[in-house]
């Protein structure tokens, strides 16, 4: 059901004005994103018309466009990939963790989005497999499922990476499951100091290899030793890597990732309103205690469209990956061993195959069943069905 405000409303009004306004300024693919978004579920991309066999009632349906920056076209993308890591779940806790960027380091991922972003991935996972590995901590190899945010609740660029790990592993030996403790896995403070000194020499290596740019303020940046002077405090800077309790079950850690792992910078639920004042939406501030959290900010439209522009991932780029025992050319291997150590029964294959459900869709009238009667191209817009009080053998106006 189409909320009251969407994103799109915002998009429409005060798109065009903004792409004149920053013409040259713009990425082709950030001028995609925003087309794509303008035109979901319009006449503008084609659709169908359904019908209902039982009482005849019928409905426009358009298409999506499925970009994956677009607030209405996450929820069956989410849906299907949930589908497919349910079985992946294991009858142990979960944990949660976060690894966050220092804002130095921010400002230079925000230039260097592919090339940073990626070694974030790199750095936050080989951190959480490498201290699971040693002895002196788990001594296991674990299953990591990571999902990249680059947003803070307000649309800031704040990049982080959220982690769902199982609380245990396989022995290094293959032999056993090491279970962790019900409610710790591993030592934060440990996991930062080596996510900080991974995350900086690479950095810097990359540095060194004249990969990285700087722009604007950061353009000085390009000379090593101001590089390194920038470097300086967050050297000594404790590095925030958080881990939240574990959850409740298998179902909770579903339930989680349907929340997490398509989410766009800011939902169409959140907004409030959208006048001559500005786009007006729901916030958390992370700062205040719980129960102040909840906040209420007013932005210009051009200030809102920059900020949700600042999210558009690079083409191509991957933000949610597997690894350890849930690296995907090894999963069905470590999988098959996880459960036999577990003693949890093999998933059962000669069970006679379940009827899948209708596809086709309930008519919201009588509930009958909807088919498609007509489709329609790109701006192409359906007829009309015929009219009721038409003289017979006349057509319809």
């Amino acid at each position: 059901m189409r909320t009251s405000l969407e994103v799109a409303d915002v998009f429409r009004a005060a798109g065009p004005a903004y792409r004149a306004a920053h013409a040259g300024h713009l990425s082709l693919h950030q001028l995609k994103v925003m087309s794509a978004i303008e035109h979901c579920r319009t006449a503008a991309l084609g659709g169908h018309v359904e019908a209902c066999t039982d009482c005849g009632h019928w409905r426009i349906a358009y298409n999506s466009c499925r970009n994956r920056h677009c607030p209405k076209c996450q929820g069956a993308a989410a849906r299907t990939w949930l589908a497919a890591r349910e079985a992946d779940l294991l009858p142990v806790g979960y944990f949660h963790l976060v690894f966050t960027l220092p804002a130095e380091i921010a400002a230079i991922a925000f230039h260097n989005k592919a090339l940073l972003y990626d070694l974030l991935f790199k750095t936050a996972s080989q951190t959480m497999l490498t201290i699971a590995a040693d002895p002196k901590h788990l001594g296991a190899r674990i299953g990591i499922t990571a999902v990249l945010h680059t947003w803070g609740s307000a649309m800031t660029h704040h990049p982080h990476i959220h982690m769902i790990v199982p609380g245990g592993g396989i022995a290094l030996d293959g032999d056993r499951w090491i279970s962790s403790r019900p409610a710790f896995l591993l030592p934060v403070r440990v996991l930062g100091a080596l996510f900080r000194r991974l995350f900086l020499t690479r950095l810097l290596a990359l540095h060194d290899a004249g990969k990285l740019a700087f722009f604007g303020k950061l353009a000085e940046l390009a000379d090593r030793r101001a590089l390194l002077r920038h470097l300086s405090p967050v050297r000594k800077k404790r590095w925030v890597v958080y881990a939240k309790p574990p959850f409740a079950g298998p179902e909770a850690v579903l339930a989680y990732l349907s929340r997490y792992t398509h989410r766009v910078a800011i939902s169409n639920s959140r907004l409030i309103s959208f006048d001559e004042d500005g786009v007006t939406f729901r916030y958390k501030d992370y700062r205040r205690s719980a129960p102040d959290r909840q906040q209420i900010m007013t932005l210009g439209a051009d200030e809102f469209i920059r900020r949700f522009l600042l999210h558009c991932l690079p083409r191509g780029f991957h933000r949610i990956r597997h690894y350890g025992l849930l690296a995907a050319s090894t999963r069905k291997a470590h999988f098959e061993r996880a459960r036999q150590l577990l003693a949890i029964a093999p998933p059962a294959t000669d069970e006679p195959s379940i009827e899948p459900p209708d596809p086709r869709p309930a008519c919201p009238c009588c509930g009958g069943h909807m088919v498609i009667i007509e489709t329609f191209q790109r701006c192409h817009p359906p007829r009309g069905p015929p009219s009721a009080a038409a003289p017979s053998g006349q057509p319809a106006p």
